[in-house]
């Protein structure tokens, strides 16, 4: 069934398909966990470097709403190639990305004025 020029069965899909994509750990080739963009493991124990590993999640968060952005004007330009609900999905996984860093930011602040309030 049509609905305003979009397929129903195609909406159904995409949603069942975000929903399979948000429960499933994304890993890497070699069956690890996938961490934000790439981090370097050494051979024996893996070491990530937590300036690297926020850096690089901050960075795919600003691709994220980059790419979201871009869509939109595409999308207002009268581009044939951007559909709406394209556009509006990039805009909801652009703004999942930000408020969970948010969160994560939140987090880390509390977790530093914890720090600082223990008694040495």
């Amino acid at each position: 069934m049509k609905a305003g020029g979009i397929d129903s069965g195609r909406i159904e899909s995409m949603l069942a398909q975000l929903k399979a994509a948000a429960q499933r750990p994304q890993t890497d080739a070699m069956g690890g966990l996938a961490s934000a963009a790439g981090i370097q493991q050494n051979q024996g124990a893996s070491k990530v470097n937590f300036s690297d590993a926020l850096k690089a999640s901050l960075d795919q968060v600003n691709q994220v709403q980059t790419d979201a952005e871009k869509l939109g004007k595409n999308f207002a330009m009268g581009d044939d190639n951007v559909s709406l609900s394209d556009v509006m999905i990039a805009g909801q996984k652009a703004n999942i990305s930000f408020q969970a860093t948010v969160q994560v930011r939140n987090k880390l602040v509390s977790a530093y004025h914890d720090i600082m309030n223990m008694q040495v």
